[in-house]
């Protein structure tokens, strides 16, 4: 009897072409398994290469890299930090590990990432923050110019957290190569994959040695195991590092196929006056990790109609992040607004967005099938 299962059609899945195979394989056959070795020098060079950053330290997770960069930058305790509120928590949890204070940044509507406005009123309420992580959001590049002029006025260095826009480019340059610290991630879904991993990236050499040395426990350069400080068991694997170098070998065609996806779904709903798609930063190239609609305020058709008709298909969809300002574990946050108003703009992003299905296997047919099911929800 054949199976009635629907196909899954997911949000972002890991694609695999072989190459990955290869570096694993030789990682094996000289029994190169262990933390560091030559997939893991090369991974750093061939990430290095192709974002023109500097400098790389191959690590465990992008969290971990945010963790170490925000050491590298001193951030400590009671520090204040400013990030990114419509993000992932893994942008504002290392501030926490070190004790020092998130405060959080409204997005602006136009890019939907950290509001220079927002920032502005950020340093008149806190004049000396260590430090400011600006998020990516979905591979969008943030408006970097008045960003970094801002923080520039205020002698505020910069962690770039562009755990999502590998790829993504702002006036022809990289996202992670703006900030003094940039870091990428290699998660499941990313644009790219480590199965997990991170690294973190800078144009000064003495920063990446430090967080190579950090990251595989401190150790003091002596015959025996001997250590100064505190360190952490950051580093990625050799092997992990073999599928990072397979992978990077495919990344162009990724970002074709990705922005194509975006392309798809903008035509796809142009007619319909109760879609936007998610807004790109002219002044540079999205990798469109993430394809997303908010839906008109007062439309009948609610974000969880639209993510519960995908699911009854067998069809991934997701939320848009919820602001960290809204979760429970920073309520004693403090949060600086773009609008005057309460309602912020990454409240109402939130409140009015889907993450669409994104996943570069998705055939015609697949893309048919979810446009068809979003659609039929305008046009009853």
């Amino acid at each position: 009897m054949e199976s009635s299962a629907k196909k899954r059609i997911y949000l972002s899945s890991p694609t695999m072409h072989g190459d990955e195979q290869r570096f694993v394989a030789e990682a094996f056959d000289t029994n190169w398994v262990a933390p560091l070795g030559p997939n893991v020098n090369n991974f750093e060079t061939e990430v290095a290469a192709y974002t023109h950053c500097g400098y790389a330290a191959a690590l465990s997770a992008g969290t971990a890299a945010i963790h170490l960069g925000l050491k590298l930058l001193g951030v400590g305790q009671g520090d204040v930090v400013f990030v990114s509120s419509l993000t992932f928590s893994a942008s504002c949890n290392p501030i926490v590990y070190e004790k020092a204070v998130p405060v959080f940044i409204d997005s602006e509507p136009d890019t939907w990432n950290m509001s220079p406005q927002a920032l502005e009123k950020a340093f008149e309420k806190y004049p000396n923050p260590k430090a400011v992580v600006v998020v990516h959001l979905y591979g969008t590049p943030a408006k970097l110019d008045e960003i970094i002029q801002i923080c520039e006025k205020h002698n505020v260095p910069i962690l770039e957290d562009a755990a999502e826009s590998l790829g993504s480019t702002y006036r022809g340059k990289q996202t992670g190569t703006f900030g003094r610290i940039g870091v990428y991630s290699f998660n499941g879904n990313k644009i790219i994959t480590t199965s997990g991993g991170g690294m973190l990236v800078s144009g000064e050499e003495a920063l990446v040695r430090e967080a190579r040395e950090l990251s595989t426990q401190a150790r003091d350069p002596a015959r025996h195991y001997q250590h100064s400080r505190i360190g952490y068991n950051y580093r990625m694997s050799n092997v992990v590092a073999g599928i990072g170098r397979g992978q990077l070998m495919h990344l162009d065609e990724h970002l074709r196929l990705k922005r194509a996806i975006y392309k798809r779904y903008q035509e796809a709903f142009a007619d319909i006056a109760e879609i936007t798609m998610n807004p790109l930063n002219p002044r540079g190239d999205a990798n469109n990790w993430l394809s997303c609609m908010t839906i008109r305020e007062g439309c009948e058709v609610t974000p969880d109609m639209v993510m519960d008709a995908l699911e009854a298909e067998n069809i991934e969809s997701r939320p848009i992040w919820k602001p960290m300002h809204l979760q429970p574990v920073f309520a004693a946050c403090d949060f600086l607004n773009h609008n005057e108003g309460p309602l912020s703009v990454s409240e109402d992003i939130f409140n009015r967005g889907v993450c669409l299905p994104s996943d570069i296997k998705n055939t015609d047919a697949d893309m048919d099938q979810v446009i068809g099911i979003v659609r039929r929800l305008f046009h009853k």
